[in-house]
C-alpha cells in the first residue's frame, strides 16, 4: 500500500458538485492498494498515520501526532499511486488492484482508522470521480508505502 499523506489546516471532498466529507485540522490520506497488500499493510499504516509527529507543538517544532493534536482524517481512495509510466506517455494501472480486492481493504482500512483514533473519518467514494480540495498546511506532504 501506498499513502500520500498531506498536512491540512482543512480539506473536503465532493462528488458531482455535492459535498461528501469535509475536515478542519488534520491529514488528508490518498491511498493506494495493490494486488499483494493485506492487513499487515494495513495496521502498518494505520499505526504510521496515527502516530506521525508532525504537528507542531507550542515550540513551533513538529512533535505532535494526530492523536496528540486531536486531528481528522480525509480518505481518498487513489488507484493511480500505481501509475507506472516507464514506457510511453500512457500510464499502466496494472499493479493497482481490482475492486474486487480493493474494496474490502478500503473498508478495513477505514474501520481500523476509526478504531485507532475512536472517532469517524470523512472519506470519498470508492471509484467515484471525486475533486478534493485543501490547504495544504506547512507545506507538510509525506509519502509512506508499507511494502518498504
Amino acid at each position: 500500500m501506498k499513502v500520500v499523506i498531506q498536512r491540512v489546516s482543512q480539506a473536503q471532498v465532493s462528488i458531482a458538485g455535492t459535498i461528501k466529507g469535509s475536515i478542519k485540522k488534520g491529514l488528508v490520506v490518498l491511498l493506494g492498494i495493490t494486488t499483494t497488500d493485506n492487513e499487515k499493510d494495513i495496521d502498518w499504516l494505520v499505526r504510521k498515520i496515527t502516530q506521525l509527529r508532525i504537528f507542531s507543538d507550542d515550540h513551533g517544532k513538529m512533535n505532535l501526532s494526530l492523536q496528540d493534536c486531536n486531528g481528522n482524517i480525509l480518505l481518498i481512495s487513489q488507484f493511480t499511486l500505481y501509475a507506472n509510466s516507464k514506457k510511453g506517455n500512457r500510464p499502466s494501472y496494472i499493479e493497482a488492484a481490482r475492486p474486487e480486492i480493493a474494496i474490502p481493504l478500503y473498508e478495513l482500512f477505514i474501520k481500523k482508522l476509526e478504531t485507532a483514533l475512536n472517532k469517524p473519518i470523512q472519506t470519498g467514494v470508492f471509484g467515484a470521480d471525486m475533486q478534493v480540495s485543501l490547504v495544504n498546511d506547512g507545506p507538510v506532504t509525506i509519502i509512506l508505502d508499507s511494502t518498504l
